[in-house]
């Protein structure tokens, strides 16, 4: 997925609309910030999941990090590839890294992300 073209959380997932479904992962800067994956608790498909909640789990070699919904939707389908390839996530967190698939999603709940901007700029601000 372009990252330019994704909307944001303040807790670094990204959403994006994919063949009338929206595809979740976690941002570059969070598997950057958790090193090396080493092991990703899915969600089941068909769970119906609220607007920020708890969905999935990462760990990695220097933390475990909940990953959270960004809006409300139906799970359609999970990244069974991160089961027995987890290092997936820090290779290619935009594309082959995602976590899981949303049906039934409001696109206006989408306005209440951030675009790629905000996120950039949400990140260097959060750095300093």
């Amino acid at each position: 997925m372009n990252p330019e073209a994704l909307r944001y959380t303040k807790d670094h997932e990204w959403i994006g609309e994919e063949g009338g479904v929206y595809v979740v992962g976690i941002t570059d800067h969070a598997q950057d910030q958790l090193g090396d994956i080493t092991y990703v608790e899915l969600p089941g498909e068909g769970d119906e999941v609220s607007a920020h909640q708890e969905v999935a789990t990462v760990e990695s070699v220097k933390a475990a990090s909940d990953v959270y919904a960004p809006v409300a939707g139906k799970v359609a389908a999970v990244n069974e590839a991160l089961e027995t390839e987890p290092e997936l996530v820090n290779k290619d967190p935009y594309g082959a890294g995602w976590f899981f698939k949303l049906e039934g999603v409001d696109a206006a709940a989408l306005n209440d992300l951030m675009d790629a901007a905000a996120y950039k700029q949400y990140v260097e601000e959060s750095a300093e």
